[in-house]
């Protein structure tokens, strides 16, 4: 083993290093929240390459969203693994499906419908139905749902009496818009998100010459998240493998909360009937959060199917009123303000604005708490919103830095970059306003980035830098305090978190009413504890007195309620 591989094992815990080690044919890995799966799988690649068991090009390590397969590349880039492709599902696809269509068909590939709810609006006032936007959406989901399960329209229909039923729609009216939808896009030759994957997997199926073409490409793969893998992706996947087993998945069955779209954790915990000779490794080693919180989360989770048993590494006794508590208010307004009061106290003591995040079911319940925060001069951030590089004046600034970068310079990067972003109007000192304000920290953000590159770095390496960071939609890290719907959260992680409105019809939502659904909902709730790093408060509230609400069932399963 060369010196620069041996390296890549440094550091890394006994599982962490096992899967690093393992090379070859397949590999699962069980991996609890904050166990540094990421970690371990990154040096398994940059290990794989730099024993030279792999060869970076023939590498393809797969996820779910442009952000994480951002921070994979970023990773790899800095572990030595030049070359190595981290994409997702659809990008990857997407990609191949371009590439062949031409040479298989003829003429270009379709193009993609830019989103489902327009097509739909047109579809349904062609049947002579009205729907709200928010039952064009529900329908959207539904079309989503049934392509990731791989049923065709007629195969739907035998089963629309067992799905939810968008609002103003009969089932035999949901399937006719189904059939209208389908009719639309074939008349308007273009396709959907899913279309995608399903073209690409009948065209690798249906040739072998692409097939060939695609596997002799691609030799290992890695998937992230193997929780939330749907029927067609994990079809597609058994396509680009073609009866090899150099695959290693990474999952936590706690943490599948996209049920609704099609995931399913059967093919994680399955894996190993899958493979029969799979090597399978657990990461329960907790690196994140602090003892009370990992024992909040298993209680949480305890005799769940596939649930681990997190072991908190974190030393020290935590003080007595850091420990997670729960609180139950009155009215919304109420907890609004109390949550805010706690932020605000939290900044004061010394904890980074960017370092508190309030955690949500839906998405409506964010307004109150933004009230409540810009009232007292609080920075937020809203998780999901307008992307970082698609602000104006971000883009901007990278355009008068990328500018910077061709012509010679000898001024220290710092110097180069704070110019360039004065000349975008930033100045050194924080505006009163909070639209100024914002403007000024996603400046600041960019200007923050040179302090995270390598000792030497210059303008043109910094450049390409912010290139990569923008394609792949991995953004800097923002002052302010974030405000998320729990579903957006995964993957991240906070110093203080508020979970809120942990209320009976809440958190659970009110539609979850039969077993697999409650369990969807404890697994959110899972996500939204494992979150915090030091400090976790629940909170929830009563409403009004013609409907009145009881604190969520999970918060007294997790032990903080009698």
């Amino acid at each position: 083993m060369g010196s620069d591989a041996a390296a890549i094992l440094a550091g890394l815990d006994p599982e962490q290093r096992e899967i690093a080690e393992s090379l070859r044919g397949p590999v699962v890995v069980l991996a609890g929240a904050g166990t540094g799966k990421t970690r371990a799988i990154t040096h398994r690649i940059a290990h794989g390459v730099l024993s030279g068991v792999y060869a970076p090009e023939r590498v393809l390590a797969l996820t779910f969203t442009r952000k994480a397969a951002g921070e994979l590349q970023g990773r790899l880039r800095a572990l030595g693994a030049e070359g190595v492709r981290a994409q997702t599902f659809h990008g990857a696809a997407l990609a191949q499906l371009n590439h062949f269509w031409p040479q298989l068909v003829g003429g270009e590939a379709p193009k993609m419908l830019p989103g489902k709810v327009s097509a739909l609006s047109q579809v349904v006032e062609g049947l002579g139905l009205r729907l709200s936007g928010e039952a064009l959406r529900d329908t959207a989901s539904e079309i989503e749902w049934r392509k990731t399960s791989m049923l065709g329209i007629d195969a739907y229909a035998a089963r629309v009496d067992s799905r939810p039923l968008p609002l103003g729609l009969s089932a035999e009216q949901l399937v006719e818009v189904h059939r209208g939808y389908a009719a639309l896009l074939e008349e308007r030759r273009q396709i959907d998100f899913e279309d995608v994957l399903v073209l690409l997997t009948g065209m690798l199926e249906s040739e072998p010459r692409a097939a060939l073409q695609v596997r002799e490409r691609y030799r290992f793969f890695t998937v992230d998240e193997f929780q939330d893998v749907s029927p067609l992706q994990h079809a597609l996947l058994r396509v680009w493998l073609g009866g090899r087993d150099d695959v290693c998945v990474v999952g936590d069955a706690s943490q599948t909360i996209y049920s609704f779209a099609g995931a399913s954790s059967s093919y994680l915990l399955r894996f190993g009937a899958e493979y029969p000779h799979a090597r399978q490794i657990r990461l329960e080693r907790n690196y994140r959060s602090v003892e009370p919180v990992v024992r909040l989360a298993n209680r949480l989770m305890r005799d769940r199917p596939g649930a681990l048993t997190l072991h908190a590494t974190r030393e020290g006794a935590v003080p007595e009123d850091l420990a997670p508590s729960f609180q139950w208010f009155a009215r919304e307004q109420d907890e609004a303000e109390a949550v805010a009061g706690s932020v605000a106290a939290a900044m004061l003591a010394g904890t980074p604005a960017s370092e508190i995040a309030i955690l949500y079911r839906t998405n409506a319940q964010s307004a109150r708490f933004e009230e409540a925060l810009t009232r007292r001069g609080i920075g937020t951030r809203v998780h999901g919103a307008q992307r970082f590089f698609e602000r104006a004046d971000v883009r901007k600034a990278v355009m008068l830095i990328r500018g910077e970068a061709k012509v010679a310079d000898s001024r220290p990067l710092f110097q180069i970059v704070s110019d360039a972003l004065r000349a975008s109007g930033w100045t050194a000192k924080a505006p009163e306003g909070p639209a100024e304000r914002e403007r000024w920290e996603a400046l600041g953000a960019l200007l923050s980035l040179v302090d995270e590159m390598p000792p030497g770095t210059g303008i043109r390496e910094f450049s390409e830098e912010l290139l990569a960071r923008q394609r792949s939609q991995h953004e800097p890290t923002l002052e302010a305090v974030t405000l998320s719907a729990i579903h957006a959260a995964k993957g991240l992680e906070w110093s203080l978190v508020h979970v809120v409105g942990l209320s009976e019809g809440i958190l659970p939502i009110a539609h979850a009413d039969d077993e697999e659904s409650i369990e969807e909902e404890r697994r959110l709730c899972y996500v939204a504890f494992t979150r915090a790093r030091d400090v976790l408060r629940l909170s929830g509230v009563e409403g009004g007195a013609r409907s009145p609400r009881r604190p969520s069932r999970f918060v007294s399963e997790a032990g903080l309620l009698p």
